[in-house]
């Protein structure tokens, strides 16, 4: 099958570079697919308004668009590396069902501009899923604040217990944390929400094709203007959204490394249900927490793919340059690591049983002598640095520990979680996003 760019002057390109260069392409452009057709039946209609597409001949291409769709959506199309792209498949298919008319469907545009529209339609759309399903996550944490927030629970510093907290203060650190990523991700959705359909090969061209028609038609917030500005955004966007991805997958790592350490024989904090966990070959009693071991390295594998995003998109010419293909395998699998780690986050999270008890018994005495200087701070008027030596000769006994997290009074401490604070910002985040 010809490609797009082929000439009857040209020769055979070596099979060497054509593989090379069009490298995983047809993999990941399975995924392209669906959005490089939505926006297609876009351009098309731009062009029928415009006078290139005669009405008739728009009718038969959006029909040939919508029955690809579907064959798309049951998996019988697949992109071969003489496809190169999913451009291609497009553009072949239209030609084999719709004849001249579809010889007319790349008229006023370039592969260039169908691969930015696709991968930001894309991008848009993985985004709103990881919105979903953090707000998701961040509710099933708040709901285990409210069920256990007055369970005592050790805070930790340097890895050694610090201060007396709970487990609803725990559940509710990651609830915000949550909720501020989500914050993060709305930002960055709105920054990339720009249509460079239209833009071409970077430099425009000599048709008055309907932008703002095609904009608002794709859902987009606004234009993308300036058309070498479009092509120049490519790796920039990618960068931008890695960096919302990030700030999800640091949360959940955080989540994955606390769960690792509180499960463990020398803590015993919780109980992990026997689907959630694998075991050893040699080792008859080991109950190994692999998916959130997975999920603690995933964290450098995002982190990794960031960094080639970054890396690939740094020293590249104002224009198209074929580099760009290679955003295309750290972006996507980002996506997929991001929403898969969400739902073993949420699996783990469901499957937590707390050791209440056990939690108590492991509770050191030292963890109340910041409380006990505080005290003697407020209560007799003692200056802080000297009931914190006063504190420190002190051995704490017979401690209530309700009575210890209800002391903390400030907002936010343990004695003072306010979690319909929560409840009132997810319901705003859940209604913005319908």
């Amino acid at each position: 099958m010809a490609t797009l760019w082929k000439k009857p002057s040209s020769g055979s390109l070596h099979p060497l570079i054509a593989s090379y260069t069009v490298g995983e392409d047809p993999l990941w452009d399975i995924q392209l697919l669906p959005y490089d057709i939505f926006a297609s039946k876009a351009h098309a209609r731009g062009l029928s308004k415009i006078g290139i597409l005669k009405p008739s001949e728009l009718k038969i291409l959006l029909a040939a668009l919508d029955a690809l769709s579907k064959e798309v959506s049951k998996g019988k199309v697949t992109i071969s590396v003489e496809d190169e792209d999913c451009h291609t498949v497009i553009e072949h298919y239209l030609v084999a069902k719709c004849g001249e008319a579809g010889k007319k469907i790349h008229t006023g545009r370039s592969r260039n501009d169908q691969v930015l529209v696709a991968l930001r339609l894309l991008m848009k759309d993985r985004m709103q899923m990881i919105r979903t399903s953090t707000v998701d996550l961040a509710e099933m944490f708040l709901a285990s604040a409210e069920k256990h927030r007055d369970v005592p629970f050790p805070g930790y510093s340097h890895t050694q217990q610090a201060m007396l907290s709970s487990l609803g203060h725990y559940f509710a650190s990651f609830t915000e944390n949550l909720l501020e990523d989500v914050e993060f991700l709305v930002g960055v959705l709105h920054h990339i929400d720009r249509n460079p359909l239209g833009s071409a090969a970077g430099f425009g061209v000599a048709l008055p094709l309907d932008r703002e028609g095609t904009t608002k038609e794709l859902g987009f917030e606004r234009i993308q203007c300036n058309s070498l500005a479009c092509q120049t955004s490519r790796g920039k966007f990618e960068s931008v959204v890695m960096e919302g991805l990030m700030q999800v997958m640091l949360t959940l790592g955080r989540f994955a490394q606390d769960m690792l350490f509180f499960t463990s024989q020398e803590c015993e904090y919780f109980t992990v249900p026997d689907y959630l966990v694998t075991g050893s070959s040699i080792m008859p009693q080991k109950r190994n927490l692999d998916g959130l071991e997975v999920l603690r390295g995933n964290i450098s594998v995002v982190l990794g793919y960031q960094h080639s995003v970054q890396g690939i998109a740094s020293k590249l010419l104002s224009g198209y340059n074929r580099d760009l293909i290679l955003l295309k395998r750290p972006l996507l699998e980002s996506f997929r690591i991001v929403l898969q780690s969400l739902d073993v986050a949420k699996l783990y999270l469901a499957g937590l049983k707390p050791n209440s008890d056990h939690i108590a018994s492991k509770i050191s005495p030292g963890i109340f002598l910041a409380d006990i200087a505080t005290a003697l701070a407020s209560e007799k008027g003692i200056p802080f640095r000297d009931a914190y030596v006063l504190a420190s000769q002190i051995s704490p006994k017979d401690i209530d520990l309700q009575a210890n997290i209800r002391s903390k009074i400030s907002a936010g401490a343990p004695g003072n979680l306010q979690l319909k604070r929560y409840r009132t910002w997810m319901g705003k985040m859940r209604k913005d996003n319908q």
